[in-house]
């Protein structure tokens, strides 16, 4: 006969003792599940601070990411070396060019400059001579010039010289008697000379009232005019040629009436798009090449920024747990230092670097497509990108306790170093204002602010000093001996106290670095967390593999993909 489960009767009541049992039960389970989270999120947070290879070896996840950050930087480099070697053709021809354009116009041109000037001259048949030969230059330029040069229009869409005089409105001087009558406004005229006047006599536009000039008024003369070239030089790289427009001027500047006048000469080049291009050969299919090169590199670049994206975003949901779970059980908050831990610095660099890879690489192809023109945007962006991208590198040497010293020191030194600087920065200020104003009518090195900056920045490097020292100028015993006190004084306090000091913050750093990597690091509360053992080892040894297969079940849909972080 079977036999019958045993059942209370239905007007029977529950013996006392079950309700202290269902309620043991209870407990028992509720320690049980927090045990269980608390296992299932020191797995994952110890998973998240592996290296790629530690991950792979642990849970056999392939780091994509390290593949990908390898592929990029030989991408990235070799499309940078490409675009450098390009970008060199472009600043060599505008460079080339206003060379050519100096000697072709300035007469007398030395092919030196003087100073942030061309050349001087110092009386007026120099003046009036200088000013006819750039215009006649310039209406015989096919016939003498070796480039492929052609007249362009001006802001006025007229083809000529525009030759500008700025003077004071009127006035009379007479140094002799000590005397000075003048109008301080100041008229500009003008006068443009086309192609057509110039054919024709010269004498006709030479003794025209408009070059008769009263330098003791005059300011300034001002000759610009406008001329396009096609750069042929790219046709010999498989590139596409270029079609330059140069803004050309030609500056007498009598401002100081010193008997000097400096003459200026500027050219600004701009490079448009060829309106008719008819080039036989493979040009054309080297340059599609190109094309899906750079968007390749974009696509490399986009699939890295979303993987960088999506583990930061994972990560802050895994310091959210923690922080949780941290606040629940010891009921205090996590300080600062382990809510940083969270946040990879080298994600935020990979970032940064994909999206100005990317921008550039737009901009490159667009540049190479002849649709834009601005080299220089685009060779900052891919310059910078690339200059991350290879510091990125060194996120993977960190892996390695012989390698991550570098950084380490770095991270320590930092705030100490900056603060040091912040003050140290003062006194650079105070020397750099007070070397302005004092030495800069006596010194070459110290006539303007950026340029006493740098002046000083090369002192403190032990550059150039005898010269510095050399080139006062003794035209004022005062001003001299305060420049020996001013120099000495300088020297003396960045060379042998500040720098020392400098150096002395960063040694430290490194020898604590040192004895931390020998004797182990200060752990924090996140590090505790992560070496602390379950409180009974027995039952941890017989439940480890039920607490991991109960981490795979209990895991929440939402938090699942955070093992994933790579």
């Amino acid at each position: 006969m079977a036999r019958q489960p045993c059942r209370l009767p239905q007007n029977s009541k529950p013996e006392r003792g079950s309700g202290v049992f269902r309620l043991t039960v209870r407990n028992t389970m509720a320690h049980l599940d927090s045990e269980v989270n608390e296992e299932c999120l020191r797995q994952d947070l110890k998973f998240y601070f592996m290296s790629p290879c530690e991950k792979y070896r642990a849970r056999h996840q392939i780091p994509w990411k390290l593949g990908l950050q390898i592929l990029k930087i030989v991408m990235v480099t070799a499309q940078l070396v490409r675009f450098g070697l390009s970008n060199q053709l472009v600043v060599a021809f505008k460079e080339e060019n206003t060379v050519a354009f100096k000697h072709l116009f300035l007469k007398g041109y030395s092919g030196i400059d003087e100073d942030d000037y061309s050349y001087s001259i110092y009386t007026q048949e120099d003046a009036y001579e200088s000013i006819f030969f750039a215009i006649n230059q310039y209406h015989h330029l096919k016939n003498i010039s070796l480039g492929t040069l052609g007249y362009g229009e001006n802001e006025d869409n007229r083809i000529g010289l525009k030759v500008c005089k700025r003077h004071y409105k009127k006035g009379t001087m007479f140094p002799s008697n000590e005397t000075l009558n003048i109008d301080s406004d100041i008229e500009t005229d003008c006068l443009h000379i086309d192609l057509q006047a110039l054919s024709k006599n010269p004498q006709d536009w030479k003794n025209s009232s408009f070059f008769r000039l009263e330098f003791y008024r005059l300011l300034q003369v001002e000759i610009s005019f406008h001329l396009k070239g096609i750069d042929l030089q790219t046709i010999h790289f498989r590139e596409l040629p270029d079609c330059y427009v140069f803004q050309n001027t030609i500056t007498f500047d009598n401002k100081a009436h010193s008997g000097k006048i400096k003459i200026y000469f500027d050219s600004d080049a701009h490079i448009e798009e060829c309106k008719d291009l008819n080039i036989s050969g493979s040009i054309q299919k080297n340059t599609q090449y190109i094309l899906v090169f750079d968007a390749f590199v974009i696509v490399i670049c986009l699939a890295s920024l979303i993987l960088c994206t999506r583990s930061i975003v994972l990560a802050l949901k895994l310091r959210k747990r923690f922080l949780n779970f941290f606040l629940e059980k010891y009921k205090r908050h996590v300080c600062n230092a382990d809510r940083w831990e969270f946040i990879n610095g080298w994600y935020i660099l990979v970032i940064i670097s994909d999206l100005m890879t990317i921008i550039g690489s737009i901009l490159k192809m667009e540049i190479k497509a002849k649709n834009l023109t601005n080299y220089d945007l685009c060779s900052i962006l891919l310059g910078t990108s690339t200059l991350l991208v290879w510091v990125g590198v060194i996120r993977y040497l960190g892996y390695f306790q012989t390698y991550n010293v570098l950084i380490l020191t770095m991270q320590a030194s930092l705030p100490k170093v900056l603060r040091f600087c912040a003050c140290a920065g003062m006194i650079y200020l105070g020397y750099t204002f007070c070397g302005w104003i004092v030495l800069g009518p006596y010194h070459d090195k110290f006539e303007d602010l950026d340029t006493v900056a740098e002046c000083l920045f090369s002192l403190v490097n032990g550059d150039d000093m005898f010269a510095t020292f050399a080139q006062i100028q003794k035209k004022s015993i005062l001003v001299w001996l305060f420049s020996r006190l001013y120099l000495y004084s300088f020297i003396s306090l960045f060379i042998y106290m500040i720098l020392s000091l400098f150096i002395a913050l960063i040694t430290d750093s490194y020898d604590t670095i040192k004895k931390y990597q020998q004797n182990g690091f200060p752990d924090t509360d996140l590090q505790e967390f992560l070496k602390e053992c379950s409180s009974k080892e027995k039952y941890q040894k017989e439940s480890s593999a039920f607490l991991s297969r109960v981490c795979c079940l209990r895991r929440k849909g939402s938090d699942d993909h955070l093992i994933l972080i790579n």
